[in-house]
């Protein structure tokens, strides 16, 4: 009798565990139906929205009629708003409408849906992204379930395909009126229409005064840790040592290289930021001007990650603008090299974009661009202020090609960001070059460079024990000579070509 009723207790606690289960399954679906999936899930992407898509947003809350908003609610509000921008971006681009019910009522939906499918029926794609967003809140209901806003100016650039072809890219700003609804924890745009643009004052922009001439430099790292030198391996002591060696040599400036994934993408790392300012302010303290590289390994320029770029140029520009040893902003370093992997064109569009971005947040500051070639310098040369470019061959081959782009820019000052030669004498090159040669190269490439008053960086102070595959690949006919172009070795022992730097330098200032 005791053994049928500890059946009978199990049996019924069986019951109940599975029902309950059965319960707790459908009371789940059903929320998930109602409240919508996770963000980031339906995207299909592994990080959330606000860590894929960062345009500039500003907000102006003064005067709006209603109830007071909270802080905590207009940062909903903005999160939802810029996400039904982001998914509705992405659906344009693939077709892929998920999220679109997330952010738009049913009737906003809709329009979002047609102009999605009239689309793909007739093979047209929309790769297209918001840079920037001025919204005024106009109104905030005393439930606090609507919202009216005008966003003011939004900068968006678009480019359409046709049958997989590119037939038309554009920058646009416009402005527009939406009517949001919080429903099931989702601000959705319930209705917004394109308004004309007020008329904006535009800042009158600063006179640029930099006395180019006078620029005589040298491509930084520091020995023990070359492409690797923020963070952990940080060494303030190295680097007040070889600025001290770096004036010694007559030289008054250094171009130093911020890596793009390193310091942390959008999301800047301060102590890396800080390690950069301590650098500037090591630069002060021995008169040099630091040009700084912003760009470095970075290869992506999508449009959907302009936004990303954006962010990480701003928080550095804005920080250090004000430094007295900033000389300008390099904006990417040999970018014509990604031409054939990434597009032409599309790397021009950032590059381009980029250039205002940063002018947006620095009008003090020259901006150029470090290109592998004086050929490939050509490119965009209207858009910065001194145009760059990079030498490592035959010093016999210079003056001509210097001359011709000098002819093809006009008046626009023009600086050579990077040349050197590697000492390097090995197997790999059969044995061809010394440490005499590159003292040799030295010595044609100075004259040139001294009679046409032209600006320079030195590639580099150091040789280097190690070279990083990710800067020439692992093919060792590569790594071995990009280890020895310093003018001092990897122990800090000079180098004849040193001694002809130094020389020039005395005769030169």
């Amino acid at each position: 009798m005791v053994k049928k009723n500890l059946y009978r207790a199990l049996l019924l606690l069986s019951f109940l565990a599975v029902n309950a289960g059965i319960i707790y399954g459908l009371a789940a679906a059903w929320s998930f139906l109602n409240t919508g999936a996770d963000k980031s899930a339906i995207l299909h992407i592994g990080d959330t929205i606000e860590q894929a898509y960062q345009p500039k947003i500003t907000w102006t809350i003064e005067g709006q009629r209603g109830r007071k908003i909270a802080k905590q609610a207009l940062g909903e509000l903005e999160k939802d708003y810029l996400n039904a921008w982001y998914v509705k971006n992405i659906a344009l681009n693939s077709y892929d409408q998920l999220g679109i019910a997330d952010y738009y009522t049913e009737d906003a939906r809709k329009q979002v849906e047609n102009l999605v499918k009239t689309n793909q029926t007739n093979n047209i794609k929309v790769e297209t992204t918001t840079l920037s967003h001025h919204p005024q809140l106009e109104f905030y209901s005393l439930d606090g379930k609507l919202a009216v806003l005008t966003d003011i100016d939004v900068v968006q650039f678009e480019k359409v395909y046709t049958v997989g072809t590119l037939v038309h890219q554009q920058r646009t700003s416009h402005s527009y009126k939406a009517i949001l609804m919080l429903e099931d924890g989702f601000w959705r745009i319930r209705q917004m229409v394109k308004i004309p643009n007020p008329d904006l004052t535009q800042n009158e922009s600063k006179q640029l005064s930099f006395d180019i001439k006078k620029w005589k430099g040298i491509n930084y790292y520091p020995k023990d840790n070359p492409w690797n030198m923020f963070g952990k391996n940080f060494d303030m002591e190295a680097i007040y040592a070889d600025f001290e060696t770096i004036t010694t040599l007559g030289l008054n400036s250094v171009r130093v290289f911020v890596p793009y994934e390193g310091f942390g993408g959008a999301s800047v790392k301060e102590e890396m930021l800080g390690q950069l300012e301590e650098l500037l302010d090591i630069a002060q303290e021995h008169n040099l001007k630091v040009l700084v590289t912003l760009f470095d390994f970075y290869g992506n320029y999508d449009l959907m990650d302009w936004t990303l770029t954006h962010r990480h140029a701003e928080t550095i520009v804005t920080r250090l603008k004000s430094h007295e040893a900033l000389l300008g902003w390099d904006i990417k370093n040999e970018p014509d090299l990604d031409f054939e992997s990434r597009g032409k064109n599309t790397v021009l569009g950032w590059l381009s974009e980029m250039a205002q971005q940063i002018k947006q947040n620095d009008s003090i500051h020259p901006i150029t661009i470090g290109w592998s070639t004086p050929e490939a310098a050509l490119h965009l040369a209207n858009e910065v202020d001194f145009v760059s470019f990079h030498y490592y061959e035959a010093p016999e081959n210079f003056k001509e090609r210097f001359l011709a782009l000098k002819d093809s820019v006009d008046a626009k000052p023009l600086v050579l960001e990077e040349y050197g030669k590697s000492s390097y004498s090995g197997i790999w090159n059969l044995f061809s070059n010394s440490k005499d040669d590159q003292a040799t190269y030295y010595e044609k490439m100075q004259a040139v460079l001294t009679k046409e008053q032209l600006p320079y960086f030195i590639w580099t102070l150091y040789d280097f024990e190690t070279v990083p595959t990710s800067v020439v690949g692992r093919k060792p006919w590569r790594k071995a000579p990009q280890k020895h172009f310093g003018l001092m070795d990897s122990e800090g022992k000079e180098k004849p070509a040193y001694r002809i730097i130094d020389i020039k330098r005395k005769g030169d200032d």
